[in-house]
């Protein structure tokens, strides 16, 4: 993942158990593009202190995301969703090809599908 995505990600799923100071500078690095400077003016405080406080943040973030795996789990679960609508597209594609094509092979193709969709279902149940 590329950083500023990861940050967002632990965000989301970790913000709210900051402090409000630490969530409310966060934010406003992470989702208002504000610089260190502007920060540190708005709150009254060194830009070291700003710089600081968001290191401190990140870790905290990645500290929860070792031991709880939610950002991981989520990942995990929209990668599977996304292999399942590939495989219903492809079996919609095939019921859409000409007649020509030979029935056998139509039905061994969906069922290979459908075997496949049944196990992501199944690896997704047990992460929920």
């Amino acid at each position: 993942m590329d950083k500023i995505y990861e940050q967002t990600m632990l965000f989301d799923f970790y913000g709210e158990l900051l402090t409000e100071h630490q969530r409310s500078v966060y934010e406003d690095a992470l989702y208002h593009d504000l610089s260190l400077g502007e920060i540190a003016e708005e709150r009254g405080i060194s830009r070291q202190g700003v710089h600081d406080l968001l290191k401190r943040c990140d870790k905290i973030l990645q500290e929860y995301e070792s031991k709880l795996h939610l950002v991981e789990r989520f990942a995990k679960a929209k990668r599977a969703l996304e292999e399942i609508e590939r495989l219903a597209l492809a079996a919609e594609e095939d019921e859409n090809k000409s007649k020509a094509d030979t029935m056998a092979a139509e039905a061994a193709g969906m069922k290979n599908r459908l075997e496949a969709i049944r196990k992501i279902s199944r690896e997704l149940l047990k992460e929920l």
